[in-house]
């Protein structure tokens, strides 16, 4: 079974990788891309054989990469590429988007993918760059000047991020005696390391961006707003969470750090609050729930946070668990709204009920996975204040996402265009398998009939209903807050940037660059074969 697995952990990325090798034959190209959802089949195995097996490390000596599969990233891989399966079946199945989609789709998919189970520096930040950059083919390759101000705004935030990311992983190594680039072995090291306080600062700063955590998250909503519905699902639901495996990957949960864990905790709240506060000035559907993924990740810092300061190692599969509930959770919320455009008037009172459910399960709705994933971070947040914050998210959660519900009404421009036909069909199927799925799962974390307590059900159901209830008074009373600009404090910012830093004219230049489509298959590629070289150079 141990040969199987370490055959699946190879195969997860080689297929996706053939795919994209295909594409660049001209007569392979449509039907490779017409069979792309077949990429993630062997991920999608990895990970619920994983979810039964210790962790396990496989060498490609070739490349100088080491493969390695816990259960955080199992659960986590298992989730993200089933999503990967349906959207691009349904996708590939009703249209032919243009090839530069079609390669950026492969791209991030690969990336997405690779980057729970990488198990070395150079592997990882390989697949981390391959989630984050092709992203930037989704959506803005249009002559549309919002999508082109996204996306520039988008790769700016992701380069930085990047960079961040590279000074904090050469810091990892300084403090390893023995040189290995092995993720377990430089955190075993890293808390003795001279380098590491100045490694953890960059490294939540460097994920921070990728989770949208303050103040780093202007680009989430005008990415996602951006976005076309199924690159909007796949990115906010798998492409996040890219952010969420590299924090449990790169804090070092079993050593207790006070200082660091309670300031990250603080964030995380913060952003979990600034989240509900901002999403209920918007009125685009899409843009809401961009600030909901902002404020539903900055639980998961908090929780990491808790975790880091009482040195709790185990924390890293509930937070897993409750990142896998969230991104089912949020990409069939994405693809809610191009079906509920779609279906209008027409829409029944089943398939509105169904949408609510979903929606309100973020907030922890009794007997949905939201109540499981909610009972899974129970334990990081323990008892007093931190118990409290997470209640008082809960009741903004569902306060946010009943706002939601109320925006659907009124969906956004092109949204029925969007959506895949094939989705909209089975759209009910795929909402239940959100909601279900989750109790699958829940085994390989805990035990799942504690959510069906009475006491579990009545704490989880008060918050909830309190915050849907306030929602809707506030929408009988008329009463709103102002509106703020979508990307809140990019807005600021953009001037400033423009000014001192002159960065406006370099990223205008840049973003035409990337439009062109030599131009962007070359950039992408020599990415690609610079970190290959750095790997093979460092075996």
């Amino acid at each position: 079974m141990t040969d199987f697995l370490s055959n699946l952990l190879v195969a997860s990325l080689i297929a996706p990788l053939a795919f994209l090798g295909a594409c660049f034959v001209k007569r392979w190209r449509r039907r490779a891309l017409a069979l792309q959802w077949l990429a993630p089949i062997p991920g999608l195995a990895a990970g619920i054989i994983g979810l039964d097996h210790a962790p396990l490390t496989c060498d490609l000596p070739a490349l100088g990469f080491t493969l390695r599969l816990d259960p955080s990233g199992a659960l986590l891989l298992t989730v993200a590429a089933l999503l990967w399966i349906v959207v691009s079946a349904a996708l590939w199945r009703d249209r032919q988007p243009d090839n530069r989609f079609g390669v950026s789709w492969l791209l991030t998919m690969t990336g997405n993918i690779g980057v729970f189970i990488a198990g070395d520096l150079v592997s990882f930040y390989l697949v981390y760059a391959l989630v984050s950059i092709p992203a930037y083919g989704l959506f803005a390759f249009s002559d549309d000047p919002e999508r082109k101000r996204s996306g520039a705004i988008y790769l700016a935030f992701t380069i930085l991020g990047e960079a961040l990311l590279l000074l904090a992983f050469a810091m990892l190594v300084a403090g390893e005696p023995d040189g290995s680039t092995r993720i377990v072995d430089v955190m075993d090291a890293l808390p003795s390391s001279p380098w590491r306080d100045a490694a953890l600062g960059l490294v939540i700063a460097g994920f921070g961006m990728k989770i949208g955590m303050i103040p780093f998250n202007g680009w989430m909503p005008l990415t996602y707003n951006a976005a076309p519905i199924p690159a909007a699902a796949v990115l906010s639901g798998a492409g996040v969470k890219a952010g969420v495996i590299g924090l449990i990957r790169f804090l070092p949960l079993g050593a207790p750090l006070e200082s660091w864990g309670g300031a990250l905790a603080v964030m995380g709240f913060l952003s979990a609050f600034y989240g509900v506060a901002f999403g209920l000035t918007q009125r685009n559907s899409k843009v809401v729930l961009a600030y909901s993924s902002i404020s539903q990740m900055g639980v998961i810092a908090a929780a990491l946070g808790m975790a880091l300061v009482n040195g709790d190692s185990d924390a890293s599969l509930n937070v897993a668990f409750y990142g896998a509930n969230h991104l089912l959770v949020k990409a069939v919320l994405f693809l809610t709204i191009g079906a509920l455009a779609v279906r209008g008037i027409r829409t029944s009172y089943t398939t509105l009920i169904l949408a609510a459910v979903l929606a309100l399960s973020l907030a922890g709705l009794p007997l949905t996975g939201g109540a499981l994933a909610k009972l899974a971070l129970k334990a990081q947040f323990g008892s007093g204040l931190a118990t409290t914050l997470a209640t008082l998210s809960s009741i903004g959660t569902a306060l946010l996402m009943t706002h939601f519900l109320i925006c659907l009404a009124a969906p956004p421009p092109g949204a029925a265009m969007e959506c895949p036909t094939t989705l909209i069909r089975f759209w009910p199927a795929v909402a239940l398998g959100a909601v279900v799925l989750p109790w699958v799962f829940y085994p390989a974390v805990g035990d799942a009939s504690d959510a069906l307590r009475f006491g579990e059900i009545i704490d989880g159901l008060w918050p909830v209903a309190l915050g849907a209830g306030l929602a809707l008074l506030l929408r009988w009373l008329d009463w709103s807050l102002p509106y703020v600009p979508a990307g809140d404090s990019i807005v600021l910012e953009e001037g400033a940037f423009h000014r001192l830093l002159n960065i406006g004219p370099t990223l205008e230049t840049l973003d035409d660059r990337l439009r062109q489509w030599p131009a962007a298959g070359v950039s992408l590629l020599l990415i690609i074969l610079i970190l290959l070289a750095a790997g093979v150079s460092g075996s």
